[in-house]
C-alpha cells in the first residue's frame, strides 16, 4: 500500500480509502451488513486506513455499519474516517443544506453512529447556494478548534466557490468526481489543489463499476440503482464506453500484465490524485488492492490510453446527473 500526507495535518493516510456509499444499499439495490463489514474488516487488513461514508449513505445505515466494524475490530485509532455534512432529506430524497442549524445536528448524529467522539476528516458533500461559503467555511473551522474534527473537505466545488469557502476557514482537502471516463477536474480544479497544497481525494475511481470489467451490455440494474439513471449506461453509449473497456484490458494485459480495474486505479493515482476512493461492499472486491501499488503508468503507457479513449468514446457524458437540487428559498 501507498501512504501520504494530508496537508496541514499530522495524518498519514493510503492512497486508496475505501468508500462505502454501497454499502449504505440506498441506490444500489440493499445492503448486506455482514458482508460490509467482513469487507471493511478486509480493507483494513490490506493496509487501508482511510474510511470514506457519509450520512445520506443509506440515511445513516453506512455510517452505523463503519462504526460498528470498528467497534468490532478495536482499531478506531488506527483508522482515519472521512465524513460528510451538508446534505439533508426528506423522504428519501436528498437535497443540499449547508445552515448552521443542520450542520451541528448531522455533525452530532454522525459522531453517534460512527461511536467516535472526533471525525478525522469532515467534507462539505455538496455546496449550497443559499448558504455563504465563507459562513460554512467558519463553522468547520471552528468545529477544528473544539477537536470534533482533524481536517476540513470540501466535495463538488468549483475553484471559485473553494476560495469563497477559504475566506472563513481552513481548508485540507478537495473531493471531486474523477476517473478516466470523467476528467472535467484537469481542466482547473486538480492545477488549483496543487496550487494551494490541498490534498486532492478522488471518487469514483471505477466509474459506477464500467471499469471494474464487469459489466456488460446485457446487464440489468435492479431497484433503485443509480446506473438506471446514469447516461453512460444507456444505448448507444453504453456501447462506446464497453469497447474502450475492452480495448484498455487488453491494453494493461498486454503490457503491464494487469487487468483494466488496476490500470484504471493507477490512472488517477499517477494523474495527480493523491487518494483515490474505492468503492466496496463485499471482502472479495478487494482482492485486487495488491496490483495496483508497486508500478507506475509512464508516458507512452498514458498518450495509449489516451488514444483508446479518443477513439472510442465519441460521446462523452460526464455525472452531471448525480447533483443533488438545492433547497427551496424560503
Amino acid at each position: 500500500m501507498e501512504y501520504t500526507q494530508i496537508p496541514g495535518t499530522d495524518m498519514k493516510v493510503s492512497r486508496i480509502a475505501l468508500g462505502t456509499w454501497a454499502m449504505g444499499g440506498w441506490m444500489w439495490g440493499g445492503t448486506d451488513e455482514d458482508q460490509a463489514i467482513k469487507t471493511i474488516h478486509t480493507a483494513i487488513d490490506k493496509g487501508i486506513n482511510l474510511i470514506d461514508t457519509a450520512p445520506v449513505y443509506g440515511f445513516g445505515r453506512s455510517e452505523e455499519i463503519v462504526g460498528k466494524a470498528l467497534a468490532l475490530k478495536k482499531c478506531r485509532d488506527q483508522v482515519c474516517i472521512s465524513t460528510k455534512t451538508g446534505l439533508d432529506w426528506q423522504d428519501g430524497k436528498p437535497f443540499r443544506n449547508c445552515s448552521p442549524d443542520f450542520i451541528k445536528r448531522n455533525v452530532a448524529d454522525s459522531l453517534k453512529n460512527l461511536q467516535t467522539d472526533y471525525l478525522d476528516i469532515l467534507f462539505v458533500h455538496w455546496p449550497d447556494p443559499l448558504e455563504p461559503f465563507e459562513k460554512t467555511g467558519k463553522l468547520l473551522g471552528q468545529f477544528l478548534k473544539e477537536g470534533k474534527i482533524r481536517a476540513v473537505g470540501v466535495s463538488n466545488y468549483s475553484p471559485e466557490q473553494i476560495e469563497a469557502f477559504r475566506r472563513g476557514g481552513p481548508l485540507h482537502l478537495v473531493q471531486p468526481p474523477y476517473n478516466l471516463f470523467e476528467r472535467a477536474i484537469e481542466a482547473d480544479l486538480m492545477p488549483f489543489c496543487q496550487k494551494n497544497n490541498l490534498a486532492l481525494m478522488t471518487y469514483g475511481a471505477l466509474c459506477r463499476g464500467l471499469l471494474s470489467g464487469k459489466v456488460t451490455a446485457q446487464r440489468q440494474f435492479q431497484g433503485d440503482d443509480l446506473r438506471q439513471k446514469d447516461p453512460k449506461f444507456r444505448q448507444p453509449r453504453l456501447d462506446q464506453y464497453l469497447a474502450a473497456v475492452q480495448r484498455l484490458d487488453h491494453f494493461a494485459r498486454e503490457r503491464f500484465n494487469r487487468r483494466v480495474l488496476h490500470l484504471a486505479v493507477r490512472w488517477v493515482l499517477d494523474q495527480g490524485a493523491d487518494i483515490a476512493l474505492w468503492g466496496g461492499r463485499q471482502p472479495d472486491q478487494l482482492d485486487p488492492l495488491p496490483e495496483i501499488a508497486g508500478w507506475r503508468l509512464d508516458q507512452p503507457a498514458l498518450h495509449a490510453i489516451e488514444q483508446i479513449l479518443q477513439e472510442t468514446i465519441k460521446d462523452p457524458v460526464g455525472p452531471e446527473f448525480m447533483a443533488p437540487p438545492a433547497r427551496e428559498r424560503k
